[in-house]
């Protein structure tokens, strides 16, 4: 069974912001409470919603409990690896990313330098990881979930307005566990499913969803949410709200040819014109989406994974977007870093998609030193080093620490809407042409800072080499290439895809990633995917 689930009374503890600690593996689940401070009286109290929402929230942000992220598996919510190297993000980073032309790493790290090779099995260590970090996630909003039912509310006395706002609270972890779900129905398929019925230590492992039935639990949460969550910016800054449940609903059905092989274009023109319609607007200056003070005056950011530094300091997220892109002659100090580890560049394939005179700015590479060639994936100076967040706040000043990048992480922004939009209306959506056209050159009147690079006609394959430009390393890429045709396939190519210099096809099973092999060992209901 799923091995990292978490125990029936979740305990406070003093961790990171105050969140709530769970136990994270098999092994586990007969531990003691280390507390008597259990989740029956954590919510008899509104005081403690708070701090238990954040939880959520921390998931995707923090890899355990501690800040700086120890160093010690025990203070990680996945048993066996390192809270920074397991964070959300930063996994979803190699998996959507790393797989792709997007990015190259040169570390030897275990199996890690089988992602970009396309060589992958399910012993991959962060593979599994990512799987297991995707059901931690979703432990999480269901044990929330289950105690902030109707019954329980009325149980623990929570009336007037603190009723309104667990209210809102529980269609915000409901967005979150359909959006982990979504994550599994995009990597992995068909997964084991569970939510707030399934109590943790139950003896009947959890039940195999299939990716269709997956995909209309999905689509179902979101829609559900989408009445349920606050209007559209009006939660706090890093908060779900209507136009997240949105997003990710324009998402879900782009994808829908993919996942169960009936289209929804016109689904996805609906929840667009309902995210543009909710007054976002695009930043003016392109390279401040990533800058350390990206959460101040962004009327662009939609739904955002949030560092600042301090309270999330964590080896992955943003900090080791930065810290990993850095190495060879780049200044440190110029991304407000105390040092490069070195690791992350791109390749020549991602290269060739931007002008060679620099003129869209957001091709924004580091050249001196590095090859355009990728003869060695292990050595940083093969392969352009590519800038895309920064330590460095607006004003040029450097974030608050060296060590810990304050960046956040846009998970939906206005220009991937725009670009979905146009991508369904390409794809026979009942969209408008002219509509779709205008909303391009919007984004490329700011990339290139004026007319120049307008198009007057659009198709697909532009919109896929657009979707590259203006949202690398948003985790979006594989995604993008699966619903192509092009991830797998002989029809696109980039360096050291399927482990060859100049790259080549690779079987199409890879689209998936293998259920982890333990898994598959422990719960007699799963059935791999094929070719693992």
């Amino acid at each position: 069974m799923i091995s990292n689930k978490i125990t029936r009374n979740i305990i406070l503890t003093a961790g990171i912001v105050g969140l709530l600690s769970v136990a994270s593996c098999v092994k586990d689940l007969e531990r003691e409470p280390i507390t008597d401070v259990t989740s029956a009286s954590v919510f008899t109290d509104f005081k403690n919603y708070p701090n238990a929402l954040a939880k959520l929230y921390g998931g995707l942000a923090m890899g355990g409990q501690v800040s700086g992220d120890g160093g010690n598996y025990p203070d990680s919510d996945i048993n066996g690896i390192n809270g920074g190297f397991s964070q959300y993000t930063r996994l979803m980073y190699t998996m959507q990313v790393i797989s792709t032309d997007e990015a190259v790493i040169g570390w030897n790290d275990g199996n890690l330098h089988t992602i970009h090779k396309m060589t992958w099995d399910s012993s991959n260590e962060f593979i599994a990881a990512l799987y297991y970090r995707i059901y931690t996630e979703i432990a999480f909003c269901n044990e929330f979930l289950r105690n902030v039912s109707d019954e329980k509310l009325a149980s623990n006395n929570i009336t007037g307005d603190n009723l309104t706002e667990a209210k809102y609270m529980r269609a915000e972890a409901r967005f979150l566990r359909a959006q982990s779900y979504y994550h599994a129905l995009d990597l992995f398929g068909n997964v084991p499913f569970v939510d707030e019925k399934y109590l943790p230590g139950s003896v009947n492992p959890p039940q195999r969803i299939e990716r269709a039935a997956l995909f209309n639990y999905v689509e179902q949460e979101l829609l559900a949410c989408s009445n349920d969550l606050k209007d559209p910016k009006t939660n706090a800054y890093g908060r779900a709200d209507k136009a997240a449940a949105w997003s990710l609903l324009a998402r879900l059905y782009l994808n829908a040819a993919v996942y169960t092989g009936t289209q929804r274009n016109n689904d996805v023109i609906t929840y667009c014109n309902k995210v543009i319609g909710a007054g976002y607007s695009l930043k003016p200056s392109y390279s401040s989406l990533f800058l350390a003070d990206n959460n101040v005056n962004n009327p662009e950011a939609i739904f955002t994974v949030n560092f600042d530094g301090v309270n999330t300091q964590t080896n992955g997220g943003t900090t080791y977007l930065v810290h990993a892109s850095v190495g060879g002659t780049m200044p440190a100090a110029d991304f407000g870093i105390n040092g490069g580890w070195s690791g992350i560049r791109t390749t020549k394939a991602f290269v060739d998609k931007f002008p060679t005179n620099g003129s869209d700015k957001r091709g924004n590479f580091y050249t001196s030193g590095q090859n355009l060639e990728i003869n060695d994936l292990g050595s940083f100076n093969d392969g352009y080093a590519f800038i895309k967040f920064k330590n460095i706040k607006s004003d040029g000043t450097a974030g608050s620490n060296s060590n810990w990048v304050e960046a956040d992480i846009p998970l939906y922004r206005l220009a991937d809407i725009y670009l979905m939009y146009a991508e369904a209306t390409l794809r026979g959506g009942n969209g408008n042409i002219a509509t779709a056209i205008t909303y391009v050159n919007n984004l490329r009147q700011r990339a290139y800072g004026n007319t120049n690079g307008n198009v007057s006609s659009i198709n697909l394959d532009f919109i896929l080499d657009e979707r590259a430009r203006e949202l690398s390393w948003e985790m979006t890429r594989r995604t993008d290439l699966i619903r192509f045709g092009k991830y797998t396939t002989g029809d696109y190519l980039w360096p050291w895809k399927g482990n060859i210099k100049d790259g080549k096809a690779v079987e199409n099973y890879r689209n998936l990633y293998p259920i982890p092999a333990k898994d598959i060992v422990a719960n007699p209901n799963l059935i791999q995917n094929p070719g693992y």
